[in-house]
């Protein structure tokens, strides 16, 4: 279920009880950790730990603390033990101007080489920041075509760099001061970030999360950092489970990709995976991509669309879902005879429903469909995202006449639905303001900003 990306296992403190700390992981529903070594010597017990437990993995490298001797002949000692097929990452590698173990120059030495090995041995790298972040961030941009891959384990720097390593492919970590009481700063950062970037860790024996605050850290607590996660986003930590760890597939290579999801849950609603075809190709939509949400894998050929029975089945008491949304990584009114058999279940079943659609259902089905809404479809969410047509027709892959569409679907969807909202997606170039003064006070629906991640 979950999986602690950072724990020092071969740390003296977890010498004489390492298997009582390993069982205690797999009750807590851990299915894999990552050790990642600190310097030349633990990279060895690093791979007598991967080869003793079948569920850890391993990196390998040299932390800034110990890089005050720095020279290439520890670049060839790293590159045999990253040979090893548990190794997964180069790291823990970075910098860290707190503490004056190492100077900055060979810091910055064996940071960049450790990177360049990384990127010759084709792995991701996990990276240690403290009250560095100028020439972390210049030695992270300098690489941003090269095609790294990087964690920033136990994060604490800030939310601007957050969304900026985010838009440059990696991932950010956080540890057990997320739910420490004066950590208001970190957990803001967490509310503004897409769990799609984020991984869990415990970084043991270190940063153990309240309410053992002072005792040794160790990864059956990374379910408390999982629970945390899941209330600043008001989700369950099944969900942060779910999507931490197919980021962690991403990013490691480790467990599997799901199989296709027809219907999938996030918090106490149900999505129908309706359809992954669409008569627009918007260029912030993943569907020819990966088409993976909250680590649910929604891709899925013309050919391998189930009827309506199969979502039936699989919905079973729609009562206990706080709506049940047609959606996925399609145009659900593509297959608009398929959704209203399902909504007409629903609605027998005393079930409540919600249509996410791009507003084009009329044109795809050649008529008016929003009749047809009455009765069977009590809220619809419309992608209008932007309120200038050309813009609208350059972000979806379209002809400007679909704004229009999309617009009269929207004003007609008002007489047959209880709730109509129209969104954007805040992205720089999308005047929001003008956005939000044409859906309120010409079409007389409610508005809604969609984070861009």
């Amino acid at each position: 279920m979950f999986i602690d990306t950072h724990a020092h296992l071969f740390y003296p403190n977890f010498e004489n009880d390492t298997d009582e700390v390993i069982l205690r992981a797999r009750d807590s529903g851990v299915d894999y950790i990552i050790v990642p070594a600190t310097d030349l010597e633990n990279s060895k017990q690093v791979l007598e730990l991967v080869e003793k437990y079948d569920f850890v993995y391993g990196a390998v490298g040299v932390h800034p603390h110990d890089t005050k001797d720095w020279n290439d002949s520890y670049l060839e000692k790293i590159e045999e033990l990253a040979g090893h097929k548990k190794i997964v990452a180069i790291g823990e590698i970075g910098l860290d101007y707190f503490y004056d173990f190492s100077p900055k120059e060979k810091q910055i030495e064996a940071f960049k080489s450790q990177i360049e090995l990384a990127l010759k041995l084709n792995k991701p790298v996990i990276v240690h920041n403290r009250e560095s972040d100028e020439d972390m961030m210049n030695i992270i941009r300098s690489y941003s075509e090269s095609g790294l891959k990087a964690q920033f384990h136990c994060y604490g720097s800030s939310l601007e760099n957050a969304k900026e390593l985010v838009k440059l492919n990696h991932f950010i970590s956080f540890t057990g001061n997320i739910t420490f009481k004066k950590m208001d700063s970190l957990r803001n950062i967490i509310e503004n970030l897409s769990l799609e970037s984020i991984m869990l860790e415990t970084d043991s024996p270190f940063m153990t999360p309240e309410p053992f605050r002072g005792k040794r850290n160790e990864p059956a607590n990374v379910k408390i950092i999982a629970e945390k996660l899941a209330e600043v986003h008001h989700l369950t930590a099944e969900d942060v489970a779910r999507v931490t760890s197919y980021n962690v597939f991403r990013m490691f290579g480790i467990g599997s990709k799901p199989g296709t999801a027809y219907t999938y849950k996030i918090g106490s609603s149900l999505y129908i995976n309706v359809t992954n075809r669409c008569d627009a190709n918007c260029t912030f939509c993943d569907r020819d991509g990966e088409a993976v949400i909250s680590g649910y894998n929604l891709k899925m050929n013309k050919s391998e669309e189930p009827d309506s029975e199969v979502y039936i089945n699989e919905i079973g008491d729609a009562a206990q879902y706080k709506e049940i949304v047609f959606c996925g990584y399609g145009e659900p009114t593509v297959r608009w005879e398929t959704v209203k058999k399902i909504a007409r279940y629903v609605k027998d079943n005393n079930g409540t429903t919600r249509l996410i659609t791009n507003g084009h259902g009329s044109v795809i089905n050649k008529r008016d469909i929003t009749p047809e809404l009455l009765g069977l479809i009590d809220s619809v969410s419309i992608s209008f995202n932007s309120a200038d047509p050309r813009q609208y027709s350059e972000l979806v892959g379209l002809e400007t006449r679909y704004f229009n569409e999309m617009v009269t679907f929207a004003k007609n969807t008002k007489k047959y639905t209880g709730k109509v909202v129209m969104t954007v997606i805040a992205m720089n170039e999308v005047d929001i303001e003008k956005a939000r003064k044409v859906v309120e006070e010409k079409i007389g629906v409610e508005f809604r900003v969609r984070q861009y991640f």
